[in-house]
């Protein structure tokens, strides 16, 4: 017990002992009721002149104070039932266990008042960033980054509080010390089992600072298209295109290869190709493809291009590329000139549609091919 509170700890004992018809735990109850009456106004009267003084401060401010008003209640009824107990005539054993108890909570309510004061910031930090906007990279940067460490932060303030209010446990003290002292196979086992927790909160952190994903980034995982929805702080959940979810840990995006369409920028160039017969108008096909790329709404304006770039005995390959401002519409404008162009080419130029060629050869003499034999044909 403080030395300030024994003098009158023992004052109030004695006034107790003069009231004969009340038992101990009477007279303790009467007290922890008062104090609680008296610690309700005392925190009404805190908060009114905590409300008062950041009145005229920044929204983090009164954020914070608006959010820590019911757990500063909690934190202040752990005190007074704290102090009811030590002046009340309590048998000590029974009183310092109720003690060390409440400071177990008063230790667990402080933890809780410092993350809500993370959070407040955290919420007015992103304030700041669209991350709905069309060109949102900046956006997405920061997010990533305050949402990554918002919850590194949070597991390690609550491993903090949690090791201090264990500590004031005298058992589980000298068991934590005898655990340390012994280390050996049981310091193994825990290592071994914490692994993949420690492991993939280090990715956390990495990403974090490097940031090879960001939230909303488009991405391909595991052959799969999506966004990246959520990065939790041992866990990605990617939204694929078709609204499945694929949760992945967060050590794959640091030790596996991925393809990120929006690491930059969210412009995409899309590409298709088409096969054509040698007899295709190349020239014609690039007029309709640039009118049909200058007439769709998806199309960005910057970058429009069809060239042939491969040939076989066959055909030729013709790629046609179309720029847009995300994946999304740049997925959308590839299945768009893919279907107007091939209905083009069915329309203006059949001819230029693949196709197989078969020649029957006569022979040199002029001879007119005699029914039953086989003639010499030659494919194309």
């Amino acid at each position: 017990m403080p030395e300030f509170l024994r003098e009158p700890t023992r004052q109030v004992i004695g006034l107790w002992r003069q009231i004969g018809w009340l038992p101990d735990w009477g007279a303790t109850a009467i007290l922890v009721l008062l104090l609680i009456a008296l610690g309700l106004a005392a925190h009404e009267l805190l908060f009114a002149v905590l409300r008062w003084a950041v009145r005229n401060r920044d929204v983090f401010w009164r954020g914070v104070v608006q959010r820590a008003r019911k757990k500063l209640r909690l934190a202040m009824l752990i005190v007074v039932v704290a102090l009811g107990i030590t002046v009340s005539p309590t048998d000590p054993v029974t009183s310092d266990i109720a003690r060390r108890t409440l400071l177990f909570g008063f230790i667990l309510v402080a933890a809780s008042v410092v993350q809500g004061a993370m959070d407040m910031w955290a919420v007015v930090y992103m304030r700041r960033f669209n991350i709905n906007a069309p060109d949102n990279l900046i956006a997405r940067k920061h997010v990533t980054q305050v949402r990554i460490l918002q919850r590194v932060a949070a597991a390690a303030i609550w491993l903090l509080a949690l090791g201090l209010a264990l500590m004031t446990i005298p058992g589980f003290r000298q068991w934590g010390m005898s655990l340390l002292a012994s280390a050996g196979v049981v310091g193994l086992v825990a290592g071994l089992a914490l692994q993949p927790f420690l492991t993939n909160l280090v990715a956390g952190i990495q990403i974090a600072l490097t940031q090879p994903i960001r939230v909303d980034d488009a991405v391909i995982v595991e052959g799969e298209w999506g966004n990246i929805e959520e990065i939790g702080s041992t866990y990605v959940v990617v939204r694929i295109w078709d609204l499945r979810r694929l949760v992945v840990p967060l050590t794959y995006f640091t030790s596996k290869p991925f393809q990120n369409w929006t690491r930059e920028s969210a412009e995409l160039i899309g590409a298709v190709e088409l096969w054509v017969d040698y007899r295709a108008d190349i020239d014609a096909m690039r007029a309709a493809f640039m009118e049909m790329v200058k007439a769709s709404a998806l199309w960005d304006g910057k970058t429009a291009a069809l060239q042939v770039i491969d040939a076989t005995e066959r055909t030729l390959k013709a790629r046609c590329l179309a720029s847009a401002s995300d994946g999304g519409r740049a997925w959308d404008l590839r299945c768009e000139i893919r279907e107007k162009l091939a209905a083009w080419l069915r329309d203006h130029q059949p001819e230029a549609l693949p196709r197989d060629r078969i020649e029957l050869e006569r022979e040199s003499t002029g001879r007119r091919v005699q029914s039953g034999e086989e003639p010499a044909i030659t494919r194309q």
